[in-house]
């Protein structure tokens, strides 16, 4: 695909953007509430209790090994095939996808990049913060455990805290977190919160997870969540720029689509009529910007006066080859009259020519 041709489709994607949201009233943007900073305080010392629980090996770590050995997915075999679906909506591919093109939509309905910017922030995140600490801590999962009783931690692992239940919190949760209502927030709210409990319980029965990890899932993306107005003038700013960056290639593609050597060595040759006049055009300066050899006289090379190159057709063929076609012009005829080949094939020793240094 050509580039003017994406730059015209970028154009009509950002000119519905130019407008103005249809409900500017339900685009409220999230403020850092005093509620909200508790929730945040109290869902990081939650979190930090879990990892204090895990690194001491207590009472938790123990109810780690119980539920192993207990192997929900022993129990309760008939649920197997749902719940291989059912984990799914915790993956990070699959789940960003659907979230993204129902947020892409609302960004097309409301002309704002809000919503999807605000959702590739959560999920970079989300990235930062779990993978480090799984990373950190390398925990084991219960299918690798090496020493019964044991946290399995610095072991080489990656699953703690749990990556499928802090996606679903996140990617569901962000749904909730960019409601136009506070009906409709709350629903979405009982609806994600509904889905990240579903996957989280669900890799505790595949036997892919211990419950901490589940917990500390939970914890892990509620805490992106409740601290996502501290980025929204980040979000703000990067919208911004997206826009002013528009504004640059549009210039570009306005000022930049035909070269100003070609453009000052073409004006001269148009005549009101549409047709071709024999002009003097002053020969162009040397350089890198000099014209196109096709608007230079051929005598320009050996120290003549510039001149119009005009072409020569014996009486007994009037049509132009291709290589000698008249270029098509704005306005007037694609090619000119047959009787004006012959005119200038019969007067081809009283042919105008210009004057030297003219």
């Amino acid at each position: 695909m050509r580039t003017d041709q994406i730059l015209t489709r970028l154009e009509r994607v950002f000119a519905r953007l130019d407008r103005e949201p249809e409900r500017p009233a339900h685009l409220q943007t999230p403020q850092m509430s005093r509620h909200r900073v508790v929730l945040l305080g109290s869902t990081l010392a939650f979190y930090l209790a879990i990892v204090v629980a895990v690194l001491t090996t207590s009472w938790l770590v123990r109810l780690d090994w119980q539920i192993m050995f207990f192997r929900p997915y022993e129990q309760w075999p008939q649920l197997h095939a749902f719940l291989d679906y059912l984990v799914v909506l915790g993956q990070r591919g699959p789940t960003a996808v659907m979230v993204a093109a129902w947020l892409g939509w609302r960004s097309w309905r409301q002309h704002t990049l809000r919503p999807l910017i605000t959702l590739g922030v959560a999920l970079l995140l989300l990235n930062v913060t779990v993978g480090s600490v799984k990373l950190g801590l390398g925990r084991l999962g219960p299918h690798y455990a090496t020493e019964i009783g044991s946290a399995e931690l610095f072991a080489g692992g990656d699953i703690f805290p749990s990556g499928h239940t802090a996606n679903a919190v996140v990617t569901w949760g962000i749904l909730a977190y960019l409601a136009s209502t506070v009906v409709t927030r709350r629903v979405l709210s009982v609806v994600s919160a509904v889905v990240s409990l579903s996957v989280g319980a669900t890799t505790v029965y595949l036997g892919t997870h211990w419950v901490s990890d589940v917990l500390l899932g939970w914890s892990a993306g509620l805490l992106i969540l409740l601290a996502l107005p501290w980025f929204e003038p980040l979000i703000a700013r990067t919208e911004a720029y997206v826009f002013d960056l528009r504004e640059m290639l549009r210039r570009r593609a306005e000022t930049g689509r035909m070269p100003a050597p070609v453009v000052s060595a073409l004006t001269p040759l148009l005549s009101a009529g549409g047709k071709w006049q024999l002009k003097p055009v002053t020969a162009p300066a040397e350089g890198p910007s000099a014209a196109p050899a096709a608007a230079t006289p051929a005598g320009a090379a050996t120290g003549h006066a510039p001149a119009h190159r005009t072409v020569v057709h014996p009486a007994g063929r009037p049509h132009l080859i291709r290589s000698e076609r008249t270029p098509v012009t704005p306005v007037g005829s694609r090619r000119p009259a047959h009787t004006a080949h012959t005119e200038r094939a019969g007067t081809r020793g009283t042919a105008a020519r210009p004057v030297a240094g003219g």
